[in-house]
């Protein structure tokens, strides 16, 4: 039953009326686990998800898997066998309606996010939603406020701000002992899905409208930007198609050649709301980069991550400029974040953290108005694109 209408917030937008107590942390009798169901049973379910909730058996149990394709489903049903009861399903209404699910995982082709997570709330279940949230900014507004009104949980990857790296820049930016942070540059640059020879779905989706290197790789990079930097004030940017066609490595095309229908090449310009600047190169036509992937430029220092982005917490190079008589300056390199030692990946974390928050072990960092947000600033971009100017965001968080 529901409680009486309580205070009004703005989340940027409109504001939302929240008509509903938390249903989170979970009251659970003593014993039982948490019941997720996976919707969405592809590459990213069987390399990521599946293998992080398998770690948490003890917290967790999949009480059902759902796909369009039923044996994509039943595969996941049956990955999970010894530690789940999972039932396959091909659709969510049916998963929600029988298997009961107190939380989902939304792991669904981009185009569809919106779509999921919608029916998944006004089913009474919790959602972590893979990137991006949604489709539009007025979809996303619906979301949150259909989860705020119904008291439940709704967090979207990716899980940059929950990871250990992330929590420790926050720290530095936060104390300036470098000064103010004024300038960022962040890229994800590689060929994409399609030059994956372990990927084992159909990559062609990720070269067309609705998808592209910003939605699935520059993401991460604009999550990690605003984390540390704030809302996103203005943005402006081109994209380009480099390489119109290309051949599949591996999966069900492998040898094919698929079409380019989305710029593969995406440069970004943002000012943030505090006045510093940042600037994103996502990119899917490229061969390899040994670019920085992030470089954080203080008034009084840098701190600059080589190699690959999605390595388990790589060490970072700083470079100190202490301008008093007897200050030191220069580069100390492999610098690592403190500890725990042994850090999860992005997408594992996100799993952790949804689940540690239902618990009521963490508060929630990846929330739903931060995810809008950054679809937001995407979607400015891809308008920037194409007429040219430069385009205020909507929202804050």
């Amino acid at each position: 039953m529901r409680s009486p209408p309580r205070e009004r917030y703005s989340f940027g937008v409109r504001p939302v009326t929240l008509t509903a107590a938390r249903r989170w942390p979970l009251e659970r009798p003593p014993g039982r686990r948490l019941r997720v169901g996976i919707v969405g049973c592809g590459d990213v379910a069987h390399r990521r998800y599946l293998p992080a909730l398998a770690d948490l058996a003890d917290q967790v149990e999949v009480v059902g898997t759902c796909d369009s394709s039923g044996e994509e489903a039943a595969r996941a049903a049956a990955s999970v066998e010894g530690w789940s009861g999972a039932r396959a399903y091909t659709e969510t209404d049916r998963l929600m309606a029988e298997a009961a699910p107190d939380a989902i995982f939304n792991l669904t082709p981009a185009p569809a996010h919106g779509m999921v997570n919608q029916a998944a709330l006004e089913a009474g279940a919790h959602v972590y939603s893979e990137k991006p949230i949604a489709s539009s900014v007025a979809e996303a507004d619906r979301l949150i406020a259909t989860a705020e009104g119904a008291g439940l949980l709704l967090l979207c990857a990716p899980a940059s701000a929950a990871t250990r790296r992330m929590t420790w820049l926050n720290e530095i930016v936060g104390s300036e002992r470098f000064g103010p942070l004024t300038l960022a540059v962040a890229h994800h640059a590689d060929p994409g899905p399609a030059a994956w020879r372990e990927y084992t779905g159909d990559p062609s989706v990720f070269y067309r409208e609705g998808v592209g290197p910003v939605f699935d790789h520059g993401i991460y990079r604009l999550h990690e930007l605003t984390t540390l930097m704030g809302p996103v004030r203005r943005v402006q940017a081109m994209g380009s198609i480099g390489s119109p066609q290309r051949v599949v490595r591996g999966g069900p095309l492998a040898g094919q050649t698929i079409e380019v229908t989305t710029p593969d090449h995406v440069l970004i310009n943002l000012e943030f709301a505090g006045g510093a600047l940042g600037q994103l190169l996502a990119s899917f036509g490229t061969a390899a980069t040994r670019a920085p992937w992030l470089e954080l430029h203080f008034t009084r220092g840098t701190i600059s991550f080589p190699g690959a982005s999605w390595d388990r917490e790589p060490g970072a190079s700083i470079y100190a400029d202490d301008d008093s008589p007897l200050g030191l300056e220069g580069w100390t390199h492999d610098v690592q974040p403190p500890p725990p030692d042994e850090a999860l990946g992005v997408v594992e974390t996100g799993v952790d953290h949804f689940v540690a928050v239902l618990r009521g072990a963490e508060a929630p960092v990846l929330t739903g108005e931060h995810a809008r947000h950054v679809l937001d600033v995407i979607l400015q971009a891809y308008a920037s694109i194409s007429d040219g100017q430069s385009h205020e965001t909507q929202t804050t968080f």
